[in-house]
């Protein structure tokens, strides 16, 4: 940035120097001729008033030599008369009208008599004395080319250092107001990169009151949020480990304490026929737990592997492996757009669906005895342009007011007491993986959740292509 800022600076001070410089040359040079013409019409008035040949041949020299020039003729009316003249009239090369001098004609004048060879004659003309229309005078232009180039070059050394000392200033005082903080931004935040644990990379503010200031405040707090995060996921990330290592070993004995509830379960003691399903109830809480907090707590799910998938027979697997038939106290109510396909990963949508289902079932056993006309899980499943909706709701006592904001948390259960809390988080998690999004309804009997699958374009452009045919 260094280097970026000098170049500019010297282009700046380049471009100023040549804005001043240029209009400046060009006003010193309409000055030598503006002064070439005023001792031009002293002259004339000394001329014209004496008697015609009258004046010796050396003062008429004396005075074109004052005034620099070889020819000096006033225009009075229609007559044009000769005052002064050297021996040798020359022949004229260019003329210069001082009348309608302007801007750009000056600067171009400029640059003419700075290109001209040596030996230019120029016509010069401009106002007369009063009682004439104007007066003329013939001038060699060598002497104002020297002038001019002399001037030129005392001009250019004086606005250059004047220059150098203003592009220095500025630049050293940019380079201090703003490369340097900011290059010390830079230099912090890849020092903070490069070990983000470390709490001695974080940056100190200066103190300064402008927007580096604030930039070096905001960044101190991002780079502490981001530290506390960090040694925070460290911290999960071991007790996760820890906790996946009990589970695993729980759940394994878990199930061998199932086997011997179901041997309990098959005594014909009236003790044991009456506590052993609850028992069983809850080991089947706990082992579902288990596998529950280990599926959330791997490190992502993989990506879906997607394909069309029938919606009607996926739903139907799913209410077999929740039990839910014919006695089983809660109706299953399903409508399905016929032949309605999703393009989805179907273990994936399985899971998604099954675990709304569970959390609506332990919803609805709260309120036992169950009843199957009051007691019920409803889905309905259409297509909505290009992307799948499968609405999944129950009839139970809904979801408290301040449990929605945490709904998608893990270990936020949203149903009853003893639930697992990850249902949902996992399925949350499942369906944005398909560019998705689930949600809960407002204004509807008990839960329901929206669940959206977009379909892919490649694969939303063949389904349309079939559509037509």
């Amino acid at each position: 940035m260094s280097a970026k800022l000098l170049v500019l600076t010297v282009f700046v001070v380049a471009a100023v120097e040549v804005a001043v410089l240029v209009p400046t040359i060009a006003n010193y040079r309409v000055a030598w001729l503006s002064d070439r013409l005023a001792a031009a019409r002293t002259a004339a008035l000394v001329l014209d008033a004496a008697p015609q040949d009258s004046i010796p041949m050396d003062l008429t020299r004396q005075l074109l030599a004052n005034v620099g020039a070889q020819v000096i003729v006033v225009k009075r009316e229609d007559t044009r008369r000769l005052l002064a003249a050297s021996d040798m009239p020359p022949q004229v090369d260019e003329h210069v009208d001082m009348r309608d001098m302007n801007l750009w004609s000056a600067v171009r004048g400029a640059v003419e008599t700075l290109s001209a060879p040596d030996g230019r004659m120029l016509r010069l003309v401009g106002e007369a004395p009063s009682g004439a229309d104007f007066i003329e005078i013939v001038l060699s232009e060598t002497p104002l080319r020297r002038a001019l180039l002399r001037f030129t070059t005392t001009t250019l050394l004086v606005s250059a250092m004047v220059a150098g000392a203003a592009g220095a200033l500025v630049y050293f005082s940019l380079n201090a107001l703003f490369v340097r903080p900011m290059r010390r931004l830079t230099e912090r935040m890849t020092a903070f990169r490069e070990n983000p644990e470390d709490a001695s990379r974080i940056i100190v503010p200066s103190g300064r009151r402008d927007e580096i200031g604030t930039a070096e405040e905001a960044l101190q707090e991002l780079q502490r949020g981001l530290a506390q995060t960090l040694s925070q996921k460290s911290h999960l990330a071991a007790l996760g480990l820890a906790v996946s290592k009990i589970n695993h070993d729980l759940r394994n004995l878990l199930a061998s304490a199932q086997l011997l509830s179901d041997r309990l379960a098959a005594l014909p003691d009236p003790t044991v026929q009456r506590f052993a399903p609850k028992l069983l109830a809850a080991l089947d809480r706990a082992i579902t737990y288990c596998e529950q907090t280990l599926s959330y707590g791997r490190a992502m799910e993989p990506l879906p592997e997607r394909r069309d998938v029938a919606v009607a027979p996926l739903l139907e697997e799913v209410r077999d492996t929740l039990g839910l038939g014919p006695g089983s106290g809660i109706a299953w109510v399903a409508q399905v757009e016929p032949g309605l396909v999703v393009d989805a990963d179907p273990d994936q949508l399985f899971r998604v669906i099954l675990n709304i289902g569970r959390n609506a079932v332990q919803a609805l056993e709260t309120r036992a005895p169950l009843d199957p006309a009051r007691d019920q899980i409803r889905l309905v499943a259409r297509r909505a342009g290009a992307a799948v909706e499968i609405e999944m709701g129950d009839t139970g006592p809904g979801i408290p007011q301040d449990r929605r904001a945490h709904l998608f948390e893990a270990f936020v259960s949203s149903a009853r007491r003893g639930g697992t809390g990850l249902g949902l988080p996992i399925a949350d998690e499942l369906v944005r993986a398909h560019g998705g999004e689930i949600r809960l309804l407002d204004g509807k009997e008990g839960t329901t959740f929206r669940i959206t699958l977009p379909d892919q374009p490649e694969r939303d452009r063949q389904r349309r292509e079939r559509l037509r045919a």
